[in-house]
This record gives structure tokens, C-alpha cells and sequence, in this order.
């Protein structure tokens, strides 16, 4: 079984039950993993071959916010495998063209555009606030750029690539599973992409489908998700195999040298942080959710969402001596607070393990 990422949202209205209807009846999904879904913010790598049918099936599914990673047009040759753009697109930005399409598919969703090409200055800043990111990218050098900043932010990585008649998924998430450098420790040599060894529109769409169901299950915690996994098709064949994946333990950490600007922080139980603020001088509380997510909220928190963390001026008021504790809905946004926190020199910062409402309910622990 796998834990749900996210802290349900907000209950259901009717046009959503009516919308929802056949998903809200799936055991593992129900009324609670549909409002997981709509508190959900995922990032898609590119508007593309995979990244539109993923595109496709998260508004579809209630994902709440979508943001998307391209810096391409529309062309005429994608059109055979990207099912998002139409020929009326082509010449158009990828981005806007799917966010188009996404709000036919479901008004509700909000879709950020990300129209840049991702590089190590900014993929950092762009994963951020994001709780789940899906590659879908079409090159070796965004797949370990991707891969690198997922690791090194705490997010889990759904990832698929295709190359003529076959297709793979995985999803990596270190350190409670392998990460891709596991499975592609280098660039593979004289590796061959589409544009140079074609490849068939329909591959596309069942192994985006693949990835999409990974990023429900994971966000919702239904089912057991493809973490260790190689998950591999080929369509000539109508085959469809797995194969286990493990962590190298001899493999560094992904870009040791940036791991040492955002450091991994201590952490505190539910139960530790409410013994602290029961005691009238505790730390400041950061929680670094949205404002759309109200459940289990802290009083006398700071409400700082976790993109706009860096560039608050409550942020700015604190000395960087001021004990700190980062809290969200589930301890992933948390976590990657608290390390933006450390490496801008705040010296005394935390991260709570668990949703924030948690706290509210727990019992402090006896002085020992």
C-alpha cells in the first residue's frame, strides 16, 4: 500500500460528484483521494509526445494544478503523436496550446505555463512549490537535469521515454527508492531519439496513460506504484514486462555540489513541535502551503506558500538565529522549505515529519 502524497482539499461540491462520478466509486480513490487530487500541484516536462496524454488524463482526473515545461512550438510533424494540438495549433506555443485544451477537458484545473527551455540555474526554482513531477522530456540532458533537482528537492519522479514500436515507465524517488541515476548511471552512447529512429503515435499514448496512472496513485495512495520498477511495453510483440530496479549504493548523491547549497534538515514529530508550542516560547512555524488548504492550520503560523518562500518579508523580518519549523500537508514541502531556509543561513530550522494537522492533536510527550 502506498501513503497519499497530498492532505485532502476542500469537500466536494456537485458539479464535481457529477464530474468525478465514476472515479469517486474506485476503491483507493473514493470522495477523500478525489480531494487529494484537486490539492495536488503537479509539474509535466513537456507538452509533447507523452507529456499531452499525461496532460490530458491529470485535468481529466481533477488534478488541481497543473503547471507544464516547454519552450517549442507546435509543429506539423507532432501532431501524428501529440493529441493535445491540432493542426489550427501548429506555429503556437506548446504551452498555451495545451493549456487551451486542458481547460476544454476541465475548466477547473489551473494550468501554469512554463515556457523556458530548463537549465541548472533555473530548474531549482521551477520544481519548487510543485508536489509530484512527471518527465515526459524527449532528451538524456533535461531527463538527468530533472531527475537530479527532483532528488535533491525530496520530490517523487514519474518518469517514461519511447523510441519506435517499445516504451518505459518507472518512478524514482530517492531515498525510498532508486533514483534514475540507478538505471541510467551515464548518457547512454550513440543513443538514438525519435526524430532519428521514429517512432509510433500509439506507443506514446499507452505509455503516457502508464504515467499518468502512477502520478494518481501516488498522489492519492492507491494501489503500489512502480517505485523499484521497470516497467517496459512493446507493441510490435503486445508485450508488457516488469523488472526490479534497485538503488546503487555506491552511487553519490545526485550533484553533490548543489546538495551542499540546499542541505538536508533536522526534522520534528507532531508531538515534539506541539510539547514546544504548548510551552508559550516556541519557534516560529512556517507553514509553506497554499492558502487553499485549510485543514489543521496552526495558530499563530506563518503562511508563506512554498514558491513565494525565498521572496516573502515575513521571511525577510526573521534573523537568521530564529529557531524555525517548516510544516505542510504531508512533510515533502516541508522538507524542501527547510533546506531553502538552511542554505540562506538560518541556522536553527526543522522540518515537521507529517501533515500539519497533526500537531493540533497530539498528545506532548512527558518529560523524561
Amino acid at each position: 500500500m502506498n501513503l497519499p502524497l497530498v492532505d485532502p482539499a476542500a469537500p466536494l461540491d456537485e458539479d464535481d460528484r457529477a464530474r468525478y462520478a465514476r472515479q469517486l466509486a474506485l476503491p483507493g480513490i473514493g470522495d477523500a483521494g478525489q480531494r487529494r487530487l484537486a490539492a495536488a500541484r503537479v509539474l509535466v516536462i513537456g507538452a509533447g509526445g507523452l507529456g499531452t496524454p499525461v496532460l490530458a488524463a491529470l485535468a481529466a482526473a481533477g488534478v488541481g494544478v497543473i503547471g507544464v515545461v516547454d519552450d517549442d512550438v507546435v509543429e506539423v510533424s507532432n501532431l501524428h503523436r501529440q493529441l493535445l494540438h491540432g493542426t489550427a495549433d501548429v506555429g503556437r506555443q506548446k504551452t498555451t496550446s495545451a493549456r487551451d485544451a486542458l481547460h476544454r477537458i476541465n475548466p477547473g484545473v489551473v494550468v501554469h505555463e512554463h515556457r523556458m527551455r530548463l537549465a541548472a540555474v533555473n530548474v531549482d526554482d521551477i520544481l519548487t512549490g510543485y508536489d509530484l513531477v512527471v518527465d515526459g522530456s524527449d532528451n538524456f540532458d533535461t531527463r538527468y537535469l530533472v531527475a537530479d533537482a527532483a532528488e535533491r528537492l525530496g520530490l517523487p519522479c514519474v518518469w517514461g521515454a519511447v523510441l519506435g514500436y517499445a516504451g518505459q515507465v518507472s518512478v524514482f524517488w530517492p531515498p525510498y527508492g532508486p533514483g534514475y541515476r540507478d538505471l541510467h548511471p551515464d548518457t547512454p552512447g550513440d543513443a538514438a531519439t525519435c526524430a532519428t529512429g521514429g517512432v509510433l503515435g500509439m506507443v506514446c499514448h499507452a505509455i503516457g496513460a502508464v504515467m499518468a496512472a502512477e502520478a494518481v496513485k501516488i498522489i492519492t495512495g492507491a494501489g503500489r506504484t512502480l517505485l523499484g520498477q521497470l516497467l517496459m511495453f512493446d507493441a510490435l510483440d503486445a508485450t508488457w514486462r516488469t523488472f526490479a530496479l534497485s538503488p546503487d549504493p555506491d552511487r553519490p548523491a545526485a550533484d553533490a555540489t548543489q546538495l551542499d547549497a540546499s542541505p538536508a534538515v533536522p526534522v520534528v514529530l507532531p508531538s515534539v513541535l506541539a510539547r514546544e508550542l504548548a510551552g508559550g516560547e516556541g519557534p516560529v512555524v512556517i507553514d509553506v502551503r497554499e492558502p487553499t488548504e485549510t485543514d489543521g492550520s496552526l495558530s499563530g503560523a506563518l503562511r508563506i506558500p512554498l514558491g513565494s518562500l525565498t521572496a516573502s518579508p515575513h521571511l525577510a523580518a526573521l534573523a537568521t538565529t530564529t529557531p524555525v519549523v517548516t510544516v505542510c500537508a504531508s512533510g515533502v514541502r516541508a522538507a524542501r522549505a527547510g533546506a531553502l531556509l538552511a542554505a540562506r543561513g538560518f541556522r536553527d530550522v526543522r522540518s515537521l515529519v507529517g501533515a500539519v494537522g497533526a500537531v493540533a492533536s497530539a498528545h506532548p510527550p512527558e518529560d523524561v
